[in-house]
C-alpha cells in the first residue's frame, strides 16, 4: 500500500505531466517519382492540461500530417506519442493504438457528420462506440449540445443546418466523451468571416471552461493569434519556432517566421558591430540598429533587419534616439482601423501603418522612425 506522501507525489506528477508528448516523430511520404520526403521531420512537442497549441504554416508544411499522426489516422515511421503519460505510438516498442483507443476528441475541416443521423445520434456516436451505459448517454449528449449553444437542434439532420451549426455539432461530438485532449483540423475554414470570428470566441471560452488541451491546425495567422496559448510555426515538416503568439510576432527567430506570422518589412545588410545588446547593420538605405533575433551574430554576417509596419512612425524630421530612414511616399491607402503607407527607399519598398490621421502627399520625402527594440536582426535566408 502507498503511503499518503507517496500518493500525493504521484498525484503531483500526474498534474504536472503533459497531456500530450511527441518525441522524435517522423513521417515519410513517397512521391510519384519514388523520392522520399519527410512530411513530419523529427518533431518534439508537449501540450499541457488546459493549453491551446496551434500548428501554423502554409500548405505542405506538415501540420495536418502531424495532427493525423497524433490522432492515429496516419502511422508515423518513427518516434513516440504519449497521451497522459501512456504510449499510443512507439516505433521502438511496436505500439500503434487505433484512434478510438487514444481517448481524444477530433473536429474535422469537413465536420465528418453522418448525414443519415440526427444531431443527437451524431453526438452520441462516440459514447455508443465506447459502450457508455445507455442511461448516461442522453444526459451527456444534451449537456454537450447546451455547452455549444444548440440544444434545440438535437432532432435536426446535418442537411437542415448552416455551416456554423454543423461546426457546433462537430464540437459537441468532440467534447461529449470528456476527453482531456481535442484535435482540430482547420474547423473554421468553411464558414464565413463573421461566423468564424464568433465561433472563435466561443471556442476560446469553451476551452477555458472545460480545461481540455487542444491542438489546432490552421494556415490563418489571425486565427492562430486569437486562439493560441502557444503557436508552433511549421516549415517543411519541422517546428521552426514554438512560443507565445507575442514572442513569435515580436521576436521571430527566422525570416520565415517573421514573414508568416504577420506582415513584416525586411532590409538586407551586413553586421558592422555590436554594442549594449544591439546589432548595427549597414543596409543600402542606411545604418539600422536592432536587437538580435538569435545569438552569435558577428561583424561581417549577412543579415536582414525585420520590423513590423505598425511599430514605426512617419515624420517630416528624423526622431532622435532611434532608427531613422529617409524615404519617399508613393501612396497612402485608408484601411479602416489604420492607414497603409507605401514608401520607396534606395533598398526597396517598405510599408508603414499609422492609426492617426495624416496629410502626407505622394512624392513627399518622409522619415521612417522607430525605437531600436522594434527592429529585429536575423540571419539572411
Amino acid at each position: 500500500m502507498l503511503a499518503v506522501s507517496d500518493e500525493a507525489s504521484l498525484t503531483s506528477q500526474a498534474a504536472s505531466r503533459p497531456i500530450l508528448q511527441v518525441k522524435g516523430l517522423t513521417k515519410f511520404f513517397v512521391r510519384s517519382d519514388k523520392s522520399v520526403v519527410p512530411a513530419v521531420d523529427n518533431v518534439d512537442m508537449e501540450v499541457h492540461a488546459g493549453e491551446f497549441v496551434v500548428l501554423l504554416g502554409p500548405s505542405g508544411c506538415g501540420k495536418t500530417t502531424l495532427l493525423r499522426c497524433i490522432g492515429g489516422l496516419e502511422k508515423p515511421d518513427r518516434g513516440t506519442i504519449l497521451i497522459e503519460g501512456k504510449p499510443v505510438y512507439s516505433s521502438q516498442q511496436g505500439i500503434s493504438l487505433l484512434p478510438e483507443d487514444r481517448h481524444l476528441g477530433m473536429v474535422f475541416q469537413s465536420y465528418a457528420l453522418w448525414p443519415h443521423m440526427s444531431v443527437f445520434d451524431n453526438v452520441a456516436y462516440p459514447l455508443r462506440a465506447r459502450k457508455t451505459p445507455r442511461t448516461e448517454i442522453a444526459g451527456r449528449v444534451r449537456e454537450a449540445l447546451t455547452m455549444v449553444g444548440i440544444p434545440e437542434l438535437e432532432k435536426q439532420y446535418p442537411s437542415q443546418m448552416s455551416g456554423g451549426q454543423q461546426q457546433r455539432v462537430a464540437l459537441a461530438r468532440a467534447i461529449v466523451s470528456r476527453s482531456r485532449l481535442i484535435l482540430f483540423d482547420e474547423p473554421l475554414s468553411n464558414v464565413d468571416a463573421k461566423v468564424r470570428e464568433q465561433l472563435r470566441e466561443e471556442l476560446v471560452e469553451m476551452q477555458r471552461k472545460l480545461n481540455f488541451a487542444a491542438v489546432y491546425v490552421t494556415h490563418d495567422q489571425e486565427e492562430a493569434m486569437a486562439l493560441a496559448h502557444r503557436i508552433a510555426a511549421l516549415r517543411k515538416g519541422k517546428v521552426a519556432q514554438i512560443g507565445a503568439p507575442r514572442d513569435l510576432y515580436l521576436t521571430p527567430q527566422s525570416l520565415y517566421v517573421a514573414n508568416f506570422v504577420g506582415k513584416a518589412n525586411a532590409l538586407t545588410g551586413k553586421v558592422i558591430g555590436t554594442q549594449d545588446g544591439l546589432i548595427a547593420v549597414a543596409t543600402a538605405a542606411g545604418q539600422l540598429n536592432g536587437v538580435p533575433g538569435i545569438s552569435g551574430l558577428e561583424a561581417g554576417n549577412s543579415v536582414s533587419v525585420v520590423f513590423r509596419p505598425e511599430r514605426c512612425s512617419l515624420s517630416i524630421d528624423p526622431s532622435p534616439g532611434g532608427n531613422a530612414l529617409q524615404t519617399v511616399l508613393e501612396a497612402s491607402r485608408f484601411m479602416g482601423s489604420y492607414t497603409q503607407h507605401t514608401l520607396r527607399t534606395s533598398a526597396g519598398t517598405l510599408i508603414v501603418h499609422t492609426v492617426e490621421e495624416t496629410n502626407f502627399t505622394a512624392g513627399q520625402q518622409l522619415w521612417l522612425c522607430g525605437e531600436f527594440d522594434s527592429f529585429c536582426v536575423l540571419p539572411s535566408e
